[in-house]
Formats: structure tokens, C-alpha cells, sequence
């Protein structure tokens, strides 16, 4: 039996500081998997250019004229890291046996591929890489990153704790990824979806290796409200139950004021009416601003737009080479 074939899939957004280092260190590593017949020699790093702005896409150009083991996917324009992701995954699903997704910083251990691969033979066809501390994290960053994941799945968004995009998928479970057609993407919440085996590997998480994050706290917060209006319609649900508890407040509030009325007092609180204007205008508020979200995305799916355009593929490799 032929060994399997691997691509690796690193998304890449102005990362013209960290590749060389990056290129490197996964280079040596699909080699060593190569060399101990976990994988076949024709495998692939596959980096995905996310229309940077810097030299990115110059840089993948020069290293699979290097080496035939690195392969370049340009996207048309920016998309966003997971429509990057997914372009880089749709573009090599039909060449890969298997394919693993990490980030190009660095901060995923390499290391933790080898046991990736080891749970693949044994049956699983997707292995979540998983943080097993965050020493390297601030409190804030760390309580921050934490509670997204735990409303994350409050809100019916069921993710894996503490795991980014950094996991290995077999053919039929990328095929299985390509049977969900939604624009608004999320991909944490959907891989999950597609069922087969599964398992994890627990790795520690280094410090970014250069460049800056691209996931500040702002980014964050519009990242996990796009994943639990893309997976979930707890939101709507809480709003309805919200509704139902103002309404059985104001009936509490309706006996109140009859019985104050009966007893003579009747001197209006001028107090109690403006919070209660400002309180019942910020729910009213706040709930249309959520079933917009929603009817947004509605719009979105309904054009039917392509999730990404692929501009360029390096040097498409043979499936026999």
C-alpha cells in the first residue's frame, strides 16, 4: 500500500516576516514524516496568500521554485482567514489523502503533526489540535480566550475547547466540508458537524515568532458573534424568553401601581419612568440589532456569492509525481 498523501495548509495574511522561518522549520518536518514512511514523497506545504499587501505571495513564488515540495494557492483578493483556509482545502482536496490546516506564526507546535498523523493510521479521520495550557498568555489574554469558547457553546455554537484551526482532516472528511455550502463560515463550529472519527492532541502554544497577532480582542469579539449567528439561533430564543420575562415584569408592575393607587399614592416617580424608557429602548434595541444580524446573513446565503476566487496555483503537481 502506497503511503498517504499530505498537504499542509498554512493560510497566510502579510506574513513576508515570519515565512522564511516558517517555510524552514515545516520543510524539515514533512521531510522527517517522509523519511519514516508515515507519508508519500509526493506531499505538499501548500501556503495560501489571503491577498496580502506585503510581499507574501512573492516570497511563496520563490520557494516552490526551491523546492517542489512547496506549492503556492493566490486568492483574487482578501477574504478572510477562513474562506482562506477553506479555498486552500477545496483547492487540494481531490491530490491530498490527508490534509493538515495550521497557522503560518508559528504559535502551533510542529511537533504535534507526527502524533496527528500516528491517530490518522489508527483510524481517526480528524484530529483536533488542542491547547493543553496557556502559560504564555496574559491573564486578560487567557480569561478572554477562555470565555469565548464557554459562550461559544452557552449560545448552541459547539466547538472544541481551547482549539483553533490547527487539525488534520482525511479525504472524505474535506469532502464532507465541502458538502456545507454557507458564505458566512466557521469553521471551528462546522468541522465538527461533519461527524466521523475523531480525536485530539494537546500541544503547548509558543509565542508568535514575528509579525503582530491577527486576532486583537476586537477581532475576537466580531469573530465569536459571527460564529454563534452562523451555527446558532439561541440568540432569537433569548430574545424571545427576554420578551416573555419583560412582559410578566410589566404585569407585576401593573398590580403594583393599582395597589398604590387604591392607597393614595399616587405622586409619580420621575426615577423609575427613565429607566425604565432607557432600559425597555436598549432591549428594543438590542433585539432588533440581532435579528438583523440574522436577516443579514439570510441576504448573504441567498446571492449565492463564491466564498473565494483562486487566482493562481503553483505549478499544479502531478498525482503520480
Amino acid at each position: 500500500m502506497r503511503p498517504n498523501r499530505l498537504f499542509i495548509v498554512v493560510p497566510c495574511y502579510n506574513e513576508e516576516e515570519v515565512l522564511p522561518e516558517t517555510s524552514s522549520r515545516l520543510l524539515a518536518k514533512l521531510q522527517s514524516l517522509i523519511a519514516a514512511g508515515k507519508v508519500a514523497p509526493n506531499s505538499r506545504i501548500a501556503f495560501v496568500n489571503d491577498g496580502s499587501k506585503d510581499k507574501t505571495w512573492e516570497i511563496i513564488t520563490a520557494l516552490n521554485k526551491q523546492n517542489p515540495l512547496f506549492t503556492g494557492i493566490n486568492l483574487s483578493r482578501n477574504r478572510g482567514h477562513q474562506n482562506a483556509l477553506l479555498g486552500g482545502l477545496m483547492t487540494v482536496k481531490d491530490e491530498a489523502d490527508i490534509t493538515i490546516s495550521m497557522d503560518a506564526d508559528l504559535q502551533d507546535d510542529i511537533n504535534a503533526v507526527d502524533e496527528m498523523v500516528d491517530k490518522y493510521h489508527a483510524g481517526c479521520d480528524i484530529v483536533y489540535g488542542v491547547r493543553s495550557k496557556r502559560k504564555t498568555d496574559s491573564f486578560f489574554k487567557r480569561f478572554t480566550a477562555e470565555s469565548f469558547y464557554r459562550v461559544m457553546d452557552k449560545m448552541g455554537a459547539k466547538t472544541v475547547f481551547n482549539h483553533a484551526d490547527y487539525r488534520l482532516m482525511s479525504r472524505r472528511a474535506v469532502e464532507g466540508l465541502a458538502e456545507f455550502k454557507e458564505v458566512n463560515l466557521f469553521l471551528r463550529g462546522i468541522v465538527p458537524m461533519i461527524g466521523y472519527p475523531s480525536d485530539v492532541v494537546y500541544y503547548e502554544r509558543a509565542e508568535r515568532f514575528a509579525g503582530e497577532s491577527k486576532y486583537p480582542l476586537k477581532k475576537m469579539i466580531a469573530f465569536s458573534i459571527e460564529g454563534i449567528t452562523s451555527l446558532s439561533t439561541t440568540p432569537i430564543k433569548l430574545i424571545t424568553k427576554l420578551g416573555l420575562l419583560m412582559f410578566f415584569v410589566s404585569i407585576g408592575m401593573l398590580i403594583y401601581s393599582v395597589v398604590r393607587l387604591c392607597l393614595g399614592h399616587t405622586v409619580p416617580g420621575w426615577t423609575s419612568i427613565i429607566v425604565s424608557i432607557w432600559a425597555i429602548g436598549g432591549l428594543l434595541m438590542t433585539s432588533i440589532g440581532v435579528v438583523g444580524a440574522y436577516i443579514g446573513k439570510i441576504y448573504l446565503e441567498s446571492k449565492g456569492r463564491p466564498r473565494f476566487i483562486i487566482q493562481d496555483y503553483l505549478e499544479k503537481p502531478d498525482k503520480e509525481d
